[in-house]
């Protein structure tokens, strides 16, 4: 049996009888390959285009002069044509690659309508790419998370997602499993999430205050209920895989899904701390993030417990390690989201450089290094090649971890300092200002180091994707695998 990256292939999830074969396993990863990398190839060009307009809208806070020749790369126009490109490009791309490897996993089934599902996939990226030319070219919606045109773009967008869901469901009814595991209730109500939040945040109808409203409903529910629920479902699947040991509590991952799906669709309108909206709105949004404790705090022991004493395997699983990072993400960036729904804390930390700290721990500490883990277990068991390098494997990790990690305390600390000066009269807005300098500078540093890690990703994932130079083997790039670090728990 192939290990990949030692990551042991038991099938660790008690819930479905009758653990399948590894050549059965093999025959569901093989009726998704085309869509999944599909998917993953698009994923990885929007990666590598967001990641220079990312850089550039960091550098453009340093030398505000920077590149102002021309319209089209105005900070106005690049700083939301890097966050279509990552959030819609890269994430939400390769999160349609990861449901259609997971589904027929997980309902032991080959993947239906994958035809299909390539289609949505083309469809959803010709949207994208007319938005983003859009968007360069000063056409946008004016939105948060929206900026993309709601004529041209959006309804390619719809329709991708429809189309690539159509699958996911059709895949879902043919299951061969009576009893569903916790990840199949992410992914199928990923789909029908999304597509009833982004049709309401796009209607045409709303006008003032209330389009804020709906604006923060959609943004806020983007992350929650597109972005979380499937990352939530990958790493729900990668770690009592890899670790060889069933989920913690099977009762516990549905108090998570039940309490996210309950909880989270009100969470939005904190972010309109003293705007002009009715105030039971903005208390029943904080009320609402207080109540994210629950599913937060479920999820993240069901996670906890299911790896404790098994975490030294991280040393010879990259997916271990970043599955493990993704879900500590997870847990951190939602208490830190409910501490800062509350008005006390929001005074200082709104209209800061605190809420891009706040949000690249979601975006990318949980959400891409969650992709990055299931792309390191998924590609080599689609293309029946192992990962060649355990150096650039260690770069990776190394630059990207360290390199967000500066990244968000930098912003963090200079994000605070600026609140408290904005909050200070007798201090002048040019000292806010100034507070941040510093701060600014390091976060520029913090990119250059993830785009090289960035950079490293995608060579590797090109080496093992078109090279044939022989350098394969069929030995995991990490250390062999010690059985001692999988005793089993004490009863």
């Amino acid at each position: 049996m192939n290990t990949t990256h030692a990551d042991i292939d038991h099938h660790a999830n008690p819930q479905l009888q009758n653990r399948a074969s590894a050549e059965e396993m093999a025959l569901y990863d093989q009726s998704g390959r085309k869509p999944v990398l599909l998917g993953f190839l698009i994923a990885v060009i929007w990666l590598l285009l967001g990641t220079v307009l990312g850089d550039l809208s960091s550098f453009k806070f340093d030398h505000p002069d920077l590149l102002t020749g021309q319209a089209y790369l105005t900070f106005g126009r690049v700083r939301p044509a890097h966050l279509n490109a990552m959030v819609y490009g890269w994430a939400s791309t390769a999160m349609f690659s990861v449901s259609l490897w997971l589904m027929p996993r997980l309902c032991r089934t080959p993947l239906r309508w994958g035809g299909l599902a390539m289609a949505g996939i083309l469809v959803w990226t010709l949207g994208l790419v007319i938005g983003m030319v859009l968007l360069l070219a000063g056409y946008s919606d004016g939105l948060e998370w929206l900026e993309l045109d709601r004529q041209w773009a959006d309804p390619l967008l719809v329709l991708g997602a429809t189309m690539v869901g159509a699958a996911v469901w059709r895949t879902l009814a043919n299951r061969r499993v009576h009893h569903m595991y916790v990840s199949v209730w992410y992914l199928a109500a990923s789909y029908p999430w999304f597509l009833v939040i982004f049709l309401a945040g796009n209607l045409p109808i709303y006008h003032g205050a209330e389009s804020a409203a709906v604006n923060w409903f959609y943004a806020h529910n983007a992350l929650g209920l597109w972005l979380t629920a499937v990352n939530l479902a990958l790493i729900y699947y990668l770690l009592p895989k890899i670790i060889g040991r069933p989920i913690y509590s099977y009762w516990l991952s549905l108090v998570g899904f039940w309490a996210l799906a309950f909880f989270y669709a009100l969470n939005g309108m904190h972010h309109l701390i003293g705007g002009p909206i009715p105030s039971w709105m903005i208390a029943t949004s904080i009320s609402a993030s207080i109540m994210m404790v629950i599913p937060v705090i479920a999820v993240g022991i069901n996670q906890h417990m299911t790896v404790v004493g098994r975490f030294g395997a991280m040393r010879y699983s990259p997916a271990l390690t970043l599955a493990v990072i993704a879900a500590m993400s997870y847990t951190a960036v939602s208490l830190q989201g409910t501490l800062t729904a509350l008005v006390s804390v929001s005074r200082i930390t709104h209209f800061t450089h605190w809420t891009i700290a706040h949000s690249h721990l979601g975006l990318y500490m949980f959400v891409t290094l969650s992709l990055f883990g299931g792309m390191y277990y998924i590609l080599p068991r689609v293309l029946k090649r192992e990962w060649p390098s355990r150096t650039l494997i260690r770069v990776h990790i190394l630059l990207t971890g360290g390199g967000m990690a500066l990244y968000i305390i930098a912003l963090g600390i200079g994000g605070v300092l600026q609140g408290l000066n904005l909050l200070t009269p007798e201090v002048g807005f040019q000292a806010s200002v100034e507070s941040t300098r510093f701060w600014l500078m390091l976060r520029s540093v913090s990119a250059v180091i993830i785009s090289v890690g960035h950079i490293a990703f995608i060579y590797h994932a090109w080496l093992l994707a078109f090279s044939r130079n022989g350098r394969f083997t069929q030995a995991p790039p990490f250390i062999e695998f010690k059985p001692v670090l999988v005793k089993r728990r004490k009863s």
